[in-house]
């Protein structure tokens, strides 16, 4: 059910009430109020006020102008719901609003979770899921933030100070057995807004020069300073170029302010898609090249029955809905909403660990039911979800046929499953079919044959020495071929359509411990077999 529902319950002890909205549930505290701050910023004295100060000194953001300051402490007790909303009256006057936040951490046994707290913003025009109320969103990566019409800190968005009721926006990620005791303190600073207004954003183009129809290599899972990563976006695309990538996406934890942060950074080598990380409570989503400026809410978990309908959106954006390590072993990184509504799902994600293979073979497991309903497949995808030194941008990549290098072509090249995932641009693969009358079918396709016709099977790989060559059909792999130490070699193995559905190639290392197979070097979405 996509109508939002508002249930009000009486509120417990203190001032607490707990609002229902259909999503996630909220405890919504006690606004904060300014009154007495308006009242001076008016007649030009000074307020008072018996939870904070009012002073000419400045917060450190901007300049010049009065401040207000109000604290507010409090406790959570474990079992806390997944969001709570303080609200903050702001007055008519401020241009600029300042949120820092503490809390505490205190030592906990082993295998009972600590406190973590992440925080954000709504502005007046309200905190409905979906809604346009959002401002900015930082997790638990800082403890403070600002926001002017000229300007904000990286993960909250730039814009008008109006009057109303903001809502800082608290998420107890987890609370510890003694529960999780907090301290906010928001900074009003008076004065007239910034001459300029709000800077028009540059966003990047929709595409790059290219070289035609070719496969182009991206990463479309990195994070920055807009969220919890470490570099910057003028960092990132070195790194990008120097990875031999044609394309990156933004992918900015449940903020969007990342995309308007690529000025001069793009250019006829390099293409820049928007998008973001849907970071919920029961697994993370990438929003794959969605329009500029375009932020996906994340405030809902499985049981809430929303994921469709914000699928939707990202599709109504132009993006790709692409579930992200599915078997990630972080606290709700792993993937509870199916994957009925995914375009493409995330397998490969950072350097490969024993998770990765367990998405392989789930993906593996989607691929034998479509094949069995004739239902539409799921591509795969890998991408680095670098953070920080010493993240490898482009570990693993995605390398996708395209027309040429847009946002269009890519994404439709991806949606289509003609693609395959390396671990460096020093891998590349040619991956294909032949058979009937000539036939020949590529990777994501299909090659049309009798159930009993011969086909052959052909793979070539280069950048990858000593390492081992699999074809994997709907039975499991079926023929293994170590490749020569030059990393340059040809696999070829011989089947029918009644024999395997499907065939798809892997490239592996040398296991590391054996029986178990050794990790990927290199992977193709498969080629299906059969009329």
């Amino acid at each position: 059910m996509d109508k939002d529902r508002t249930d009000l319950v009486p509120p417990g002890p203190g001032r607490r009430a707990l609002l229902v909205t259909g999503a996630a549930a909220v405890l919504t505290l006690s606004p904060v109020s300014f009154a007495n701050a308006a009242s001076a910023s008016a007649d030009g004295t000074e307020g008072t006020g018996g939870t904070g100060s009012d002073t000419a000194a400045g917060t450190g953001t901007g300049t010049g102008g009065r401040t207000s300051t109000r604290t507010v402490r409090g406790t959570l007790p474990p079992g806390a719901p997944d969001f709570v909303h303080l609200p903050v009256e702001v007055p008519s006057g401020v241009n600029e609003i300042h949120v820092a936040y503490t809390y505490e951490r205190p030592a906990v046994p082993a295998g009972t979770q600590g406190n973590a707290l992440d925080i954000g913003i709504f502005d007046e025009r309200g905190t409905r899921l979906g809604g346009p109320g959002f401002r900015g969103w930082s997790g638990g990566a800082r403890t403070e933030f600002f926001l002017r019409e000229d300007a904000a800190t990286p993960g909250y968005l730039p814009g008008p100070v109006r009057a109303g009721t903001w809502h800082i926006a608290l998420g107890p990620y987890t609370v510890a057995p003694e529960g999780l005791a907090y301290e906010v303190t928001i900074t009003l600073r008076f004065g007239p807004p910034a001459p300029g207004g709000t800077p028009a954003p540059a966003y990047p183009p929709r595409r790059a020069k290219g070289r035609g129809r070719a496969w182009y290599r991206g990463d479309c899972h990195i994070h920055s300073v807009h969220s919890d990563g470490r570099r910057t976006p003028a960092e990132i695309a070195a790194l990008a170029r120097a990875a031999g990538l044609d394309f990156i996406n933004t992918s900015e934890h449940n903020t969007s302010s990342a995309h308007r942060a690529w000025e001069g950074l793009w250019g006829d080598d390099l293409l820049i898609l928007t998008g973001e990380e849907v970071t919920t409570r029961n697994g993370h989503v990438v929003a794959l090249g969605m329009d500029a400026g375009t932020f996906i809410d994340w405030r809902y978990r499985a049981r809430d029955n929303r994921f469709g309908h914000f699928a939707r959106e990202i599709r109504r954006a132009g993006g790709l809905v692409v579930p992200a390590h599915p078997h990630g072993t972080c606290l709700g990184c792993n993937w509870k909403f199916g994957f009925a509504d995914a375009d493409a799902v995330e397998v490969w994600n950072g350097p490969y660990t024993p998770d990765d293979e367990v998405s392989l073979a789930e993906w593996d497991n989607l691929l034998v039911a479509a094949a069995r309903s004739g239902g539409r497949w799921t591509p795969a995808m890998g991408s680095s979800d670098a953070h920080r030194d010493p993240d490898a941008i482009g570990t693993p990549q995605t390398v996708v046929l395209a027309d040429d290098l847009s946002r269009e072509a890519v994404l439709a090249g991806l949606r289509a499953g003609r693609s395959y995932v390396a671990e460096s641009a020093k891998v590349s693969l040619s991956f294909g079919a032949t058979g009937g009358r000539g036939g020949h079918a590529g990777i994501g396709e299909r090659l049309r044959v009798a159930p009993d016709a011969p086909v052959t099977v052909r793979l070539e790989v280069t950048g990858a020495p000593g390492r081992t060559a699999h074809f994997v059909t709907d039975q499991g792999t079926l023929h293994t071929v170590t490749l020569p130490d030059t990393g340059t070699g040809t696999a070829e193995w011989h089947t029918t359509a009644s024999y395997a559905t499907y065939v798809r190639a892997e490239v592996r290392h040398a296991p590391a411990a054996p029986p178990l197979p050794g990790a990927l070097a290199a992977f193709t979405n498969p080629v299906f077999l059969g009329e």
